[in-house]
């Protein structure tokens, strides 16, 4: 135990780069990443559901993308009010 206790004193957070930071701070960043990352794939499902529809030629496949961009809107829908209600929770504690 001894001998943590020294590595602990002999390297402190500013000689090696650890970043400081609260928890919230942590999880503030690794939410805001996931929801960055969700949100563009979600868009990115939406733009490519509407070319698929711009050049479909079968009436099944224009469904089949049109069930695309709605369940995309669907996850841009639930990614925002996720985002709001864990900045709502983040924020007030």
């Amino acid at each position: 135990m001894k001998i943590l206790s020294n590595l602990a004193q002999l390297l402190n957070a500013n000689s090696v780069n650890i970043p400081n930071g609260t928890a919230d701070q942590v999880i503030g960043i690794i939410l805001n990443l996931t929801y960055l990352v969700s949100g563009i794939i979600a868009v990115i499902v939406v733009i490519a559901a509407g070319f698929k529809i711009t050049t479909a030629s079968d009436s099944a496949t224009v469904s089949k993308a049109r069930d695309s961009i709605i369940h995309a809107v669907i996850a841009i829908v639930i990614i925002l009010s996720a985002f709001t209600v864990t900045h709502f929770i983040i924020g007030r504690f």
